[in-house]
């Protein structure tokens, strides 16, 4: 159950079920274990599930329902497909005329309600559920759909097509059973809703008893669907026939793409599939198209770094550089970049595994490796196409590295990426590649490391102050003082503030906008090492990453957890997700 805790707190200390201290020492406890306070309350068995939901119900005059006596009609069910039942723990359990009753473990999700009630034409009757309740009544999307699966196998088996086999014939059965409407059915709903959802990933992940769907959504996995044992073998192959790969192959890994295409959206789906003990496992990565470039300002780059990144894109050669972890939106910049530079009168070229995102104007190669198109021969290549800026999709050895160095040499505008923790760590890690240190200094213009974090919700922002005790736990970690003093000149903060519990930071205490978590969509956090005069003598004198984050942050570089700290003050994110993408 889901409900405000300043009004569950009311309700309970007038029911003089708990006392107001009390309360709020459950609540923090709740929030450490990331629970709500509702749930937590019941795990302490503080309060019966039951008696809470009556008390909740009349609070919020809603009915109660408890779902786990009965079947409900599988008709009813599907009204609401199983990803979005999932999320928003939503399900339909009646329907009269065009009335549809709705259990929901949080009848004020009115962004819910008012998605099903458009989705459907129904007129939404809301019903409170507890967990259990509602756990139990997500479980039954389970039955009606695994006896369909079993149905198809069972009339195979008695020879209609033949049983599922090994050899010559599995590809034509499993080929087959993809086409069976169940299995198109399940793809279609998965694939959809992981749109509506603003999903960047979708994992399919075969287990001993069932195959959990999950979406990753601003970089956090959620649970989607749990699909019955018997429909794994199916879904995979629907997938596998969707994106040209080989059905009858379940050895060895394997990757492809698709593409779904419509008025409202253009989603191109890029697949990869390994062998599991439990079967094969299924990532497919959302790419969308029809999605508009960024600006710096929109990925988030703050005054300092921008200045430093334009000055350097302005130069007429050099290399750029942009390192963090995968997942950590590294594309995202060099495509901001590239379509920056984007200009009548240059000629652009890529060369990239895979090609993520098309972009007008751009040649764009793709590697492959088993013909020998690798990104040093591609590169090798690129440079007799006369190009003024060339984008290699990553630096992995020192043929790529020293290629993308000489063309630097050459007067051209090099783009690329490499994995490293922090912007500093990118000229030790050439430098472990064999590439010589005056090579380095003499092409590198600038390094960008970075970091995604999601980003506070609009519609459930409140300020905080760090009390004594969380600022001496941050400084055990981070230097504070000197934050301060960053913040300062960066001119986010009034010179006269002289402690950091005095500073303004913010959270989200959690909504029907953003199911909850408090935040909704995502953000970087920056650092940009410029390598000047002082930088290329460390570099040639094969300095550590320390000695050379150490020369940048007295130059002026703001670090990546700094930069994190400066949009928590300015209401952007919160320091809990700076701590969790900046742990090392």
């Amino acid at each position: 159950m889901a409900l405000a805790s300043t009004d569950l707190k009311k309700i309970l200390v007038d029911q003089k079920v708990i006392q107001a201290e009390d309360f709020e020492k459950l609540e923090k406890e709740a929030k450490d274990k990331k629970q709500t306070v509702a749930n937590y309350l019941v795990f302490r068995k503080i309060i019966p599930e039951d008696r809470l939901a009556k008390l909740v119900s009349d609070f919020l005059d809603v009915p109660a329902i408890d779902l786990t006596s009965s079947e409900i009609p599988q008709d009813v069910l599907k009204v609401i497909p199983e990803p979005i039942a999932r999320r928003h723990q939503v399900v339909a359990f009646k329907k009269k005329g065009n009335e549809l009753d709705l259990a929901m473990t949080d009848p004020e999700d009115l962004q819910t309600r008012e998605f099903v009630k458009k989705k459907t034409g129904f007129v939404i009757k809301p019903f409170l559920a507890t967990k259990t309740s509602m756990d139990y009544a997500l479980s039954q999307y389970h039955g009606n759909l695994k006896a369909e699966f079993e149905n198809i196998l069972t009339s195979k088996k008695e020879g209609k097509g033949g049983s599922v086999k090994t050899g010559e014939t599995e590809g034509a059965d499993l080929a087959k059973m993809a086409e069976e409407i169940p299995v198109v059915r399940v793809v279609d709903t998965l694939l959809e809703y992981s749109i509506f959802e603003g999903a960047s990933d979708i994992h399919i992940e075969p287990q001993e008893k069932e195959v959990m769907v999950r979406y990753r959504i601003d970089g956090i996995l959620h649970d989607a669907m749990t699909l019955p044992k018997v429909i794994q073998l199916a879904v995979v192959a629907r997938i596998k026939v969707l994106s040209n790969l080989k059905i009858d192959e379940h050895r060895l890994p394997q990757d492809g793409r698709f593409k779904l295409q419509t008025d409202e959206y253009n989603i191109s789906f890029r697949v990869s599939t390994i062998p599991i003990f439990d079967g094969e496992k299924v990532v497919l990565r959302l790419l969308d198209e029809g999605a508009k470039a960024l600006t710096f300002e929109e990925l988030g780059f703050a005054r300092t770094s921008l200045e430093v990144i334009k000055r350097n894109l302005g130069r007429p050669h050099g290399m750029t550089l942009i390192t963090g972890p995968t997942g950590s939106g590294k594309s995202t910049t060099l495509y901001t970049i590239l379509t920056k530079l984007n200009v009548k009168g240059v000629n652009i070229s890529t060369i990239e595994d895979p090609i993520e995102y098309r972009i007008p104007f751009i040649n764009q190669m793709q590697v492959n490796p088993k013909i020998g198109l690798t990104f040093a021969v591609g590169l090798r290549a690129l440079l007799r196409q006369d190009p003024n800026i060339i984008m290699i999709g990553e630096i992995r050895d020192l043929e790529t590295s020293e290629e993308a160095i000489h063309a630097a040499m050459t007067g051209h505008i090099v783009l690329s990426t490499l994995h490293t923790n922090n912007a500093a760590g990118a000229i030790p890690r050439l430098l472990d590649m064999g590439v010589e240190p005056y090579l380095i200094a003499s092409t590198l213009n600038t390094v960008i490391g970075q970091r995604l974090v999601r980003k506070i919700c609009e519609h459930c922002k409140k300020s905080v102050l760090l009390s004594e005790k969380e600022a001496k736990s941050l400084s055990q970690d981070f230097d504070l003082e000197n934050l301060l003093e960053v913040m300062k000149r960066e001119q986010v903060l009034d010179k006269k503030l002289k402690h950091i519990e005095d500073v303004e930071f913010f959270e989200g205490e959690g909504c029907e906008k953003c199911g909850r978590t408090g935040y909704k969509g995502r953000m970087g956090i920056y650092e940009t090492l410029d390598i000047t005069e002082n930088i290329a003598k460390l570099i040639m004198g094969r300095m550590t990453t320390a000695q050379i984050q150490g020369q940048g942050v007295n130059e002026g570089m703001v670090l990546m957890w700094q930069d994190g700290f400066i949009k928590a003050h300015t209401g952007l994110t919160t320091i809990s997700e700076v701590l969790r993408v900046s742990k090392e």
